[in-house]
């Protein structure tokens, strides 16, 4: 019995293969019209798994990170807003607002409590120690 494949195992696998394959092909699409998406890289080591994600652009304050069930959600959101003094006839005001995210699918169960995140120079850097147990928490990112 030791020789069978698991079919569950087989569609799981089969249906996070076909989220990678969609993700890419949103990010493609947001970039060619003007969009920007969080590039991450996902390493995996004995005892913990480690998210570094491109996020430019923002303060750790704007941006979101939370763990839910394998699923490792990223999400940064900003405004800003340009003026001239209140006595000025406006020509033009310029006003920008920018918001990304991304969910990445984690190889193995972690401990969300344990989790901690760095962000510098525009880079997120997301440590997670691998565990059992389910559940959800936020992640501070200093």
């Amino acid at each position: 019995m030791s020789g069978r494949r698991d079919p569950f195992k087989e569609i799981e696998e089969l249906f996070e293969q076909l989220n990678e394959g969609f993700g890419e092909v949103g990010r493609d699409l947001g970039e060619e019209f003007g969009g920007r998406g969080i590039h991450v890289d996902v390493a995996e080591s004995d005892d913990e798994i480690v998210v570094v994600a491109d996020v430019p652009g923002y303060a750790p304050e704007d941006i979101d990170v939370s763990v839910t069930d394998r699923k490792l959600r990223i999400s940064a959101e900003s405004s800003e807003e340009s003026e001239s003094d209140e006595d000025t006839t406006y020509y033009r005001r310029e006003r920008t607002h920018q918001s990304v995210s991304r969910t990445v699918s984690l190889p193995a169960d972690v401990n969300e409590q344990e989790a901690d995140a760095s962000y510098e120079n525009g880079v997120l850097t997301v440590m997670l120690p691998k565990a059992g147990g389910e559940g959800g928490v936020d992640i501070q990112v200093s």
